[in-house]
């Protein structure tokens, strides 16, 4: 079986874009990865996963990467008759992407596999059709499986239940709900969460595709407005719109490309997804799973992770996921971010592009803005946000929610060029 390696990425900028369309997007997406590849022929790509999470409020429910893809090909951007599959995961739906290509030339299927991620969630004057994109996050056909279990976890958290009480999504809540578990069992402190928040923000504003460039010290963090106590709108991820890309080839491929490009080319070491369930609030989530069954993969442990992207969709996740992926012990997680393991010039550099509270959010996309940061970190490409030179990196990225688990997960384990 051929090793796989990532020739090519890219990332738009994140951000409310209401005069771009799905399709303005995807044409940037791929014209920039294309081009960061080195690539020389664009008709060697054989097979696409296409991502999105929020078309359908759009008006375009099925066939979305064909129709996406489609003025590119009329443009003779990209070749005709590849097969494009589309892909749903909720927010991790770009790394499902990644993985589908990832498998294709695993399979021997394909040699060359472009896996993209598009979304739009922010409707100027309509937050209603903004928060239709994430109502698909959660099962809808038994809601009161959900609605049964956030009642009793509520209770273990002494923070009642109450959806949407401060006018973010339910997401924000359930988020928040965990938040408030993990600060009455392990002493976690909402200043520890404040101190995640200011340091992404710190990092995001290095980082020129961020959709918020801006320092957000540690008391503004504590002190913004509540979206679901403990969590602040400093500490939580904004809607809005972006892209981004890889292109994947086997080995045989790259080893026929000039040195130059194979220079660049990063090795993808391990790709697990793992999927939620009703768990109790104190064992493992599925990134867990996800994380030890990708560093079997890889032939390592979390010690050898030199940085990380984790889904932080609130900020409170950074320190929850650093525990999920061993990076520290169970409930230490406050304390090793507030230590600074994770900032910019800390031990393990964790979130480097921002992550989601200041790079952005935009759900379809996601994952492969993850890839597109630690792509750049492991080439040493990342500007005045490098980290110090990096061998393996992870990305973790969730999507959707059953009770306190996400739906589902993909754990990314990534080698630099040699």
């Amino acid at each position: 079986m051929e090793n796989v390696y990532i020739l090519g990425t890219s990332c738009t900028a994140f951000g409310k874009f209401p005069d771009r369309s799905f399709q303005d997007l995807t044409r940037e997406a791929w014209v920039e990865v294309l081009a960061d590849s080195g690539l020389p022929d664009a008709g060697q790509v054989d097979s696409v996963w296409f991502g999105n999470c929020g078309m359908g409020t759009f008006g375009q429910r099925n066939i979305r990467g064909q129709v996406c893809m489609t003025p590119l090909i009329r443009d003779g951007l990209f070749p005709e008759r590849v097969g494009i599959m589309n892909v749903e995961g909720g927010c991790a739906t770009a790394s499902m992407a990644l993985q589908g290509a990832w498998k294709d030339i695993l399979s021997g299927q394909s040699q060359v596999a472009l896996a993209i991620g598009v979304e739009k969630t922010f409707f100027p004057g309509d937050a209603a059709r903004t928060l239709e994109i994430f109502e698909g996050g959660i099962d809808q056909l038994s809601p009161q499986d959900w609605q049964d279990y956030y009642t009793r976890c509520g209770e273990l958290s002494d923070k009642p239940f109450q959806p949407n009480a401060g006018g973010g999504t339910l997401f924000m809540d359930t988020y928040a709900m965990q938040a408030a578990w993990h600060m009455k069992h392990h002493g976690t402190t909402q200043r520890q969460i404040a101190v995640g928040a200011s340091k992404n923000h710190h990092h995001g504003s290095l980082n020129p595709k961020a959709q918020y460039r801006f320092e957000v010290s540690v008391d503004d963090a504590l002190n913004d407005r509540m979206v679901s106590w403990p969590i602040t709108r400093s500490m939580a991820a904004p809607i809005g719109d972006g892209a981004a890309a890889a292109i994947l080839v086997s080995e045989t491929v790259l080893r026929s490309l000039p040195g130059a490009v194979q220079d660049r080319a990063v090795k993808v070491r391990a790709s697990v997804m793992t999927s939620g369930i009703y768990r109790a609030p104190e064992a493992p989530s599925l990134s867990h799973h996800a994380a030890r069954r990708a560093y079997a993969m890889a032939g390592i442990g979390p010690d050898d992770i030199d940085l990380a992207e984790v889904h932080d969709a609130t900020s409170f996740c950074e320190i929850f996921q650093c525990e999920m992926m061993g990076f520290c012990e169970p409930g230490q997680g406050g304390r090793y971010v507030e230590d600074g393991h994770t900032a910019l010039g800390g031990s393990r550099p964790v979130n480097l592009s921002g992550g989601l509270v200041s790079k952005g959010h935009p759900v379809g996309a996601t994952g492969l803005s993850m890839i597109h940061e630690l792509t750049l970190q492991l080439r040493q490409e990342a500007g005045p946000r490098q980290a110090s030179r990096a061998r393996l990196a992870l990305a973790e990225n969730g999507g959707g929610v059953i009770g306190f688990d996400e739906a589902a997960c993909v754990v990314t384990i990534l080698e630099a060029p040699h």
